[in-house]
């Protein structure tokens, strides 16, 4: 034991000194800030048009004409000439636009024309008042009061998802819930890759330098791989412990400098709603147990190969099951967190790291579900460990000889 808590110690002190680690930690939280900041940014910013649109159009249905009304930097005008006159003004416009509505406009297509490519606000706010348009025209030829009918689409309805638990009601917080699903969901995709693959290098880096040879004259090639594991592990959870304490405190300066309410602070309110502790500690759980679970193979990988050029053939198996559960997170599993196919993602060792801090903020985790995740979650990173130490005590030692599965399965059942 001894002799493992040495490794730990070397592979932790010699990670957490580099200049790398130190900078990414003030870094990163910066940069999730910088980028959410960002992206509000752009997403409130395409959204509105750069410079006024004009659109020039011929209703050759006499249906439309003269019933458009302006918009925010979009102003509808009539043609005076004919398609092919007001398509070549195109040339010299990149503001204008020309919108042919063909007499028959249900059975042939509308068309806009531009100089570049017309933006989605355009052609949207173009349909949107077309299909408006059309509307009030049937309705008014059947009769229909369409003024008593707008002042009826006025009284909007808006629903409030509430969720009754045992101590009363509460706000659902929908939207927060998905957000804060598919961050851990990245986050964990991403730890499991940045630092599994550390490892891998490690053991590489250290069998091709032929430095393993004088380590294992020491040490038991299985203290060596668990001492290198758990050590680039407190790496990971040192890292992830200062990124979300100075997220934390980022955020908070933020809200104060953006008023109460406003910007930072809103969503200070928003996150403060979710069992943010609960979510913490799972995320930590499962941060822990399927680092450790795919770090081993990682290692097994890292020990059966002489360069990192050739782990490509044994990698994608290891980590398809990761890669299919992220992609099914980022599209299907947080519209039903609480599927059949969620929860048995969630409870497979391999996919559930990524499938339960899917399914987690949404609190429709049952304890039974949990409890069972959990505890596959640690009989399969024990599993994966004995599976990659035997391979590794053989692989380590192997060189100048390309792996193969086959010989995999020949050093696992090598005796002592």
């Amino acid at each position: 034991m001894k002799k493992v808590l040495l490794i730990i110690q070397r592979e932790y002190i010699t990670r957490v000194r580099k200049k790398s680690f130190i900078v990414m930690i003030f870094v990163v939280p910066l940069l999730i800030l910088g980028m959410s900041a960002l992206i509000g940014y752009v997403a409130k910013d395409s959204r509105e048009l750069k410079s006024t649109q004009i659109v020039k159009v011929i209703d050759e249905s006499s249906i439309f004409a003269g019933k458009f009304r302006n918009e925010k930097n979009i102003k509808f005008e009539p043609a005076t000439g004919s398609v092919e006159t007001e398509k070549a003004g195109l040339k010299n416009n990149e503001d204008l636009s020309v919108l042919l509505i063909p007499k028959d406009y249900n059975k042939k297509p509308v068309q806009i024309f531009s100089k570049k490519k017309p933006s989605f606000t355009l052609t949207g706010e173009v349909e949107n008042q077309m299909n408006d348009i059309a509307s009030t025209n049937t309705m008014l030829a059947n009769h229909i009061d369409t003024a008593l009918l707008n002042a009826a689409k006025k009284n909007k309805v808006t629903i409030s998802a509430m969720e009754v638990t045992e101590t009363g009601t509460k706000d659902a917080n929908v939207g927060t819930s998905m957000g804060v699903g598919i961050a851990c969901a990245i986050f964990i995709y991403m730890a499991l890759f940045i630092y599994g693959a550390q490892v891998m290098r490690g053991v590489i880096e250290e069998k091709t330098s032929r430095i393993i040879e004088v380590i294992i004259s020491s040490v038991k090639p299985f203290q060596l791989m668990l001492g290198k594991i758990i050590g680039v592990g407190l790496v990971g959870l040192t890292q992830f412990t200062a990124w979300i304490a100075l997220s934390v405190i980022a955020t908070k300066i933020a809200g104060q400098t953006s008023g109460p309410g406003g910007g930072m602070a809103g969503i200070l309110t928003t996150l403060a709603t979710i069992p943010f502790g609960y979510i913490l500690g799972c995320f930590l759980f499962y941060f822990l147990t399927g680092y450790l679970l795919y770090s081993a193979l990682f290692a097994a990988v890292g020990s059966a190969v002489d360069s990192e050029t050739e782990t490509q053939q044994f990698m994608f198996p290891i980590t398809l099951p990761l890669l299919f559960t992220y992609l099914l997170s980022v599209t299907v599993l947080f519209q039903a967190p609480d599927s059949p196919l969620a929860v048995w993602l969630s409870i497979i060792p391999f996919t559930a790291p990524v499938a339960m801090m899917v399914r987690i903020p949404f609190g429709g985790v049952a304890p039974w579900q949990l409890a069972l995740s959990m505890s596959l979650m640690v009989a399969g990173f024990l599993f994966t460990t004995y599976v990659a130490a035997r391979i590794y005590r053989v692989g380590v030692l192997m060189y100048g000889k390309k792996a193969s599965y086959k010989e995999l399965v020949k050093w696992f059942f090598y005796k002592e």
